[in-house]
């Protein structure tokens, strides 16, 4: 991998694989619904898919047409901390792909007809995403976890937001965040530094100075959230405080979430599917950002079941601060761990992910040798001490479901205090 800087200052990595025939392309952008205020919530997204509305020079459809002329793929995902506009496309074809993505980036119309038709379309993506429990519940262990804190915030954003919002807004909000110091263009696949003329072409008059924006830590609260819907099933998240992006310990973090719950060979999955058949879905995950984390365990099962679903995952959880994780673990973790990693680097697409927002929210990247080193490093004792880190303090709890009175027949005693305790039924 190899770093440079166009003469506007503009950021690019790059990652050559001499062997690969495609060439995967990024855009990376340091926003996302935790630069948004409660106010405009969800403008990041919003103007994630307008620019795939048009241009002055290609309509929406003739985007698409000429991604599918030259069987390259275009898309883009908005987080909570960065947006990326990207495409894979025959190494032959690249110079198509740039001169479209940066025409979007730097030309969308953000016309109001088209704002009018897209609104209605993030309308249907919140109301699908409302309709799947099993998605909404996270968004609620966040606001138990963070309370109002812009972490906490939708990616989607709500419908009285949207509806409010015009072109103004979208273009005053990239003024601010798309700029300069907060892009990072990424590249990987059969591509090397000749590609930089291509790149100072497009983007070397990119010039928005953009604004500063002090970001705060979230602290962590002990709280319980209760959302109320007809389900089948009570969906539940036990959520407890993580590590940031560049915490030293990470690979401490992963290793710790992959015994317990991160595959089939997790003690949550063999305990709870496994062995008594309580839940269809049931794991574990670690979400970090640029200043904390959140770690969360998940469950969706029948009412009746939940009690000892949330019963065991707890004596697990018990289990694992009192006992550590055993040797064996520890090398199946490392040996599992080491193996997604390089099977990961197979794709372009993931290599152009991992160059682009290393870059973008740490500034800095290992080698693969280095990452192998650093999982291999990893004794019992940071795994210890990682245990003691995130389960030394109460964790907060969310539920979905159609009854509210779940919450009052959980034990939750033992994960939150009764001052921090608020129920929401909204």
């Amino acid at each position: 991998m190899k770093k440079y800087t166009l003469n506007n200052g503009l950021r690019v990595v790059i990652e050559t694989i001499p062997t690969s025939r495609s060439v995967s392309f990024g855009i990376w952008v340091k926003t996302g619904s935790r630069y948004e205020t409660p106010s405009n919530n969800g403008i990041s997204h919003f103007i994630e898919h307008m620019l795939f509305k048009g241009t002055k020079r290609h309509s929406a459809k003739e985007i698409a047409d000429r991604f599918d002329g030259i069987g390259g793929n275009v898309n883009a995902f908005t987080s909570k901390e960065y947006t990326c506009y990207y495409a894979k496309v025959l190494d032959q074809h690249l110079p198509i792909a740039v001169d479209i993505l940066s025409d979007m980036f730097f030309e969308s119309q953000l016309a109001q007809e088209e704002l009018a038709k897209e609104k209605n379309v993030i309308l249907e993506e919140i109301s699908m995403y409302e309709d799947t429990p099993d998605d909404t519940v996270h968004d609620l262990a966040s606001r138990a976890s963070m309370g109002d804190h812009p972490l906490a915030y939708s990616i989607l954003g709500t419908a009285e937001r949207l509806n409010a919002m015009g072109p103004a807004d979208l273009r005053q909000y990239m003024s601010e965040r798309y700029s300069v110091a907060n892009t990072v263009v990424s590249l990987a696949g059969n591509v090397d530094e000749k590609v930089l003329e291509l790149l100072e072409k497009h983007f070397g008059g990119f010039n928005v100075a953009g604004q500063e924006m002090k970001l705060e830590a979230p602290a962590f609260r002990p709280g319980a959230l209760f959302h109320k819907k007809k389900t089948e099933q009570n969906h539940l998240c036990l959520t407890f405080p993580g590590v940031a992006n560049d915490d030293p310990k990470m690979y401490a973090m992963i290793l710790l979430n992959n015994t317990i719950g991160g595959g089939m060979s997790s003690r949550l999955f063999q305990e709870i599917r496994e062995k008594r058949g309580l839940a269809y879905s049931v794991y574990s995950y670690h979400t970090s950002y640029a200043d904390s984390g959140l770690f969360t365990v998940y469950a969706g099962t029948a009412p009746k079941q939940t009690q000892d679903v949330y019963d065991l995952t707890l004596e697990m959880l018990a289990d694992v601060q009192a006992k550590g994780l055993t040797e064996a673990e520890i090398h199946r973790g490392k040996e599992q761990l080491k193996g997604n990693l390089i099977l990961s680097l197979e794709s372009t697409s993931s290599r152009m992910n991992r160059i682009g927002k290393n870059e973008l929210m740490l500034g800095r990247h290992y080698t693969l040798d280095e990452m192998l080193q650093r999982i291999d490093d990893v004794q019992a004792e940071d795994i210890e001490a990682m245990i003691a880190r995130i389960m030394g303090e109460a964790g907060s709890i969310a539920v979905v479901g159609a009854k509210e009175n779940v919450l009052s027949g959980l034990g939750r005693e033992f994960l939150v205090s009764s001052s921090t305790e608020e129920a929401s039924g909204e």
